[in-house]
């Protein structure tokens, strides 16, 4: 499979008021087929991440279904992939056993799951968090990916299935937070490494992509519109279709020595420099 760098000139950005826009200049893979083979989950792709992710993986010839609670954005998600789709809602464990038997029915088995759905309630101080927003993120972030995980898990062995699971974390999950959403991504990055650990000698890979800030309905940024982030490394946000070339990898079987990482895709902002 050849490699082709594609200049994006479509995010163009004004950076401290000048009028000259400066333009994101973004490499991909040339779409192949190194994910064939692959049936693949992913939570939270009818938008966002998930739906670049989604877009990205079918690209490269894995059969898709992508999962979320909203069933029409689901629906019109799919139609534009060209991909699968059921309901789920992650904060509700007692849905992940028949979502996965539904699942595997659908794609006639899956060996990959993406945990990318999640939220954040970007609660503005430490006293605007509450008890119900505290676990509605611990809910959706960490309870039901380490359950929706366990079910997928269960089934892989079942089958006697070499597997892989993706999670998405975040760049909070390397820093100190005040709020639930970093302590549920710093949650999540201890047990990529727990689960890779475990499973290591089972054919099951686990690894996490750690994002920071992206264009999405959650963060509220659009892709067209103003990306400027100076206080960023890389000078903007960030783009979905970015960290989706960074998954693809990490599914795909050309990391197959692979386990137990989290990459986090911010161009070194959080590194903890002694020179900062």
């Amino acid at each position: 499979m050849g490699i082709k760098s594609k200049i994006m000139h479509l995010v163009s950005f004004l950076l401290h008021g000048e009028s000259k826009p400066i333009y994101a200049q973004v490499s991909y893979l040339s779409p192949g087929n190194r994910l064939a083979g692959k049936k693949i989950i992913i939570t939270g792709g009818g938008r966002g991440l998930g739906f670049a992710m989604a877009k990205k993986f079918a690209a490269e010839g894995a059969e898709v279904l992508i999962a979320g609670r909203n069933e029409q954005t689901l629906k019109d998600s799919a139609a534009m992939i060209g991909c699968r789709y059921l309901k789920l809602d992650v904060s509700t464990p007692s849905e992940f056993e028949p979502f996965i038997e539904k699942s595997e029915k659908i794609l006639g088995g899956a060996n990959v799951l993406v945990n990318n759905a999640g939220i954040s309630l970007h609660e503005r101080t430490f006293f605007d968090v509450t008890p119900e927003t505290f676990d509605k993120q611990i809910d959706t972030n960490l309870k039901g990916a380490f359950f929706l995980t366990q079910v997928f898990i269960a089934h892989l062995k079942n089958r006697n299935t070499k597997g892989n699971v993706l999670f998405v974390s975040s760049e909070t999950g390397d820093t100190m937070d005040f709020r639930p959403y970093g302590f549920t991504k710093a949650a999540v990055n201890s047990m990529v490494q727990g689960l890779a650990y475990l499973f290591r000698k089972e054919g099951i890979r686990i690894n996490a992509v750690a994002p920071g800030i992206t264009a999405s309905d959650m963060t509220g940024i659009k892709a067209g519109g103003n990306l400027n982030a100076g206080e960023y490394a890389a000078g903007r946000f960030y783009l979905p279709e970015e960290v989706a070339e960074i998954a693809a990898f990490l599914v795909s079987d050309s990391s197959g020595c692979v386990s137990g990482q989290i990459i986090t895709c911010n161009n070194a902002q959080t590194i903890n420099a002694r020179w900062k």
